[in-house]
């Protein structure tokens, strides 16, 4: 039997207590983070890379994939209109953003708002700090911020795909109205048609990144290729995006005159990243094996396991 829709009434807390809970949203969160950096672990084993980059990854890419996000939606989707236009410096300015006048506003997070922009933005500089002020300190592996993001952008896949996930949990950022028979209803956000889906067009196309990407580290030469598997991870994501964004509703009224929405603005650069990144990759030469080394080239670390 072919359903005409769907109709889409799941409760986005998975446990209740009190006035809160836990949202499916924010444990698809956790787990897509813990499955990110447990196949990141395996992938540095098998490279014999220091024990102790598997957990300093983890913070690092932590920190910098909620911090970003949490900005980026911030700057990007923040900008509303109110009322009469400001002026600042001789300019006038139709919309204004709160989180530029109350900063601290950017901490509750528990409120939601986040961009996968914004958190690509943040993995990318999370790299450049590790490589910098960790791996960088034996250089006998090579390593890169490219290097670093080559691998983690393997399991990014599997956590974007959890993540979208959590987004159809919550109702939200769905395309338009839609008569293809998986069309959803939305009813905890208002709806009365059936919707495009789109968060799960976009973690079908997270899991096909994976579905790529994966076997190209697993069985060619492609990680040797400094920014190769980036840049192809680049182009599946932001390309499918910028493309699934015709379809989508708009997140903010901003976007509504626009050429262009937010999200399409935010995934050109990242597009043309990916290519350059992979252009560059088969220009330059293969990266050296490295020989297999002690499990841990750090003595505190040892220490600290005993």
């Amino acid at each position: 039997m072919i359903l005409d829709f769907i109709t889409w009434n799941v409760d986005p807390v998975l446990i209740h207590f009190g006035d809160g809970g836990v949202r499916w949203y924010g444990l698809l969160w956790a787990i897509g983070l813990y499955v990110c950096w447990a196949i990141n672990e395996r992938m540095y084993k098998r490279e014999h890379c220091p024990a102790e980059w598997a957990d300093q990854l983890f913070f690092w890419m932590a920190a910098g994939v909620i911090i970003g996000a949490r900005i980026g939606h911030c700057w990007f989707y923040e900008w509303h209109e109110y009322g009469e236009p400001w002026h600042l410096f001789g300019w006038e300015f139709t919309y204004r953003n709160p989180y530029i006048e109350h900063p601290l506003w950017l901490i509750k997070i528990w409120e939601g708002g986040l961009s996968s922009h914004g958190g690509a933005i943040g993995l990318i500089i999370a790299a450049i700090l590790l490589n910098k002020f960790k791996f960088s300190r034996y250089p006998q592996f090579g390593t890169s911020w490219l290097w670093i993001l080559d691998r983690l952008c393997i399991g990014v896949c599997i956590t974007g795909a959890l993540i979208r996930l959590g987004n159809l949990f919550n109702s939200e950022i769905y395309g338009g109205p839609t008569d293809l028979p998986w069309g959803f209803i939305f009813v905890r956000d208002g709806q009365t048609v059936p919707c495009h889906p789109t968060q799960l067009y976009e973690m079908l196309y997270c899991l096909v990144a994976f579905a790529v990407t994966l076997p190209l580290y697993l069985n060619t030469n492609a990680r040797r290729r400094e920014g190769l598997l980036l840049g192809v991870f680049l182009e599946i994501v932001f390309v499918t995006r910028f493309c699934l964004e015709f379809i989508k509703n708009d997140q903010e009224a901003f976007e509504a005159d626009h050429l262009l929405n937010m999200g399409q603005w935010l995934s050109l650069p990242f597009i043309l990243l990916g290519i350059f990144l992979i252009v560059r990759a088969f220009i330059r030469p293969l990266s050296p094996v490295v020989e297999k080394q002690p499990q841990s080239l750090d003595p505190k670390y040892k220490e600290q396991k005993q």
